[in-house]
């Protein structure tokens, strides 16, 4: 029996790039954390240490900072530009290019936004993901950590109880999460977008996510998931699936009895840990399975 090398890729991680943009008094900020990592004919430099066809990480970093001077655009546009040039070494037959950009809102002064003062925001990253391979280019875009809440509205019943089970069934909760989502769109929207069509989506998927988890009762968090998954679907048939991850964010009613007061669905205790995890995909029928480019996502989303 001989010992081979199996699947490896390899790149630069991580990359901090803040691109300014300088066009008029009324500066804009893109702030993104870039990952570029090469697939290819690269078993030499593992085998024996031969690099003659390794394009250094440190190659990959400086071309994304070169990429920048000529502007970012959108995440997705980013990384197919960066896709598309090293995929034209002849040693490079795939890659996996992802980004998270970071917000930053203008500091208000009075009530206009300033020119040139930001604040970052909260934790949501805006993420976007290019896969190659014999196939081609895939496209994913999503969103981390968009945290979300709400008062009323929710509900958990009927579930099966047995001599583990102490959860109180309830008909009235606090339901809140942390939403990240990924969706893949088909060639045919890739192939037509620019940046400002990404970006216009990217608004408009995240818009019918929060408004579904808004205005759904919701009997379970899967019930909530699966609704904000079938939503976007249904909006936009250039999509061809979405996954999301939520963590149920536990709120617990407090105790207020050995202090000789009533607790009427007003004060809670939140926990961060342990905490449910509902994760589903959503797909379309008739095209229904496993796309490769979930293999090369860390978990679920």
């Amino acid at each position: 029996m001989s010992i081979v090398l199996g699947p490896n890729q390899y790149g630069k991680a991580e990359v901090r790039l803040v691109r300014v943009d300088r066009d008029t008094a009324r500066h804009r900020i893109t702030d993104l954390g870039v990952t570029s990592l090469l697939r290819g004919d690269f078993g030499a430099t593992h085998e024996s240490g031969d690099n003659t066809g390794v394009i250094a990480t440190d190659t990959q970093k400086n071309t994304m900072h070169a990429f920048a001077r000529d502007g970012v655009g959108s995440p997705e546009t980013f990384l197919l530009r960066l896709a598309r040039h090293f995929l034209a070494a002849p040693q490079v037959t795939g890659g996996r290019w992802l980004a998270e950009q970071h917000g930053w809102e203008r500091i208000a002064v009075g009530d206009v936004g300033h020119d040139h003062a930001f604040v970052r925001g909260a934790a949501e990253r805006r993420t976007a993901l290019v896969h190659a391979d014999d196939a081609g280019l895939t496209v994913l875009a999503g969103l981390r950590d968009v945290t979300v809440l709400k008062s009323t509205g929710s509900e958990f019943s009927g579930f099966v109880r047995d001599r583990y089970t102490t959860l109180p069934e309830t008909d009235d909760r606090v339901l809140a999460t942390d939403v990240s989502a990924w969706w893949r769109y088909e060639t045919s929207f890739t192939e037509a977008a620019g940046p400002a069509e990404y970006d216009a989506r990217f608004a408009a998927v995240r818009s019918i996510l929060l408004k579904t988890f808004a205005e759904l009762h919701s009997l379970a968090l899967q019930q909530t998931v699966f609704a904000m998954g079938r939503a976007v679907l249904e909006a936009y048939p250039d999509i061809a699936e979405i996954r999301l991850s939520c963590p149920n964010n536990h709120h617990f009613l407090v105790d207020l009895e050995p202090f000789g007061l009533d607790n009427p669905g007003e004060v809670f205790f939140a926990a961060d840990r342990p905490y449910g995890l509902i994760e589903a995909a959503v797909q379309r029928s008739e095209r229904a399975g496993e796309h490769p480019v979930w293999a090369t996502i860390g978990g679920f989303v």
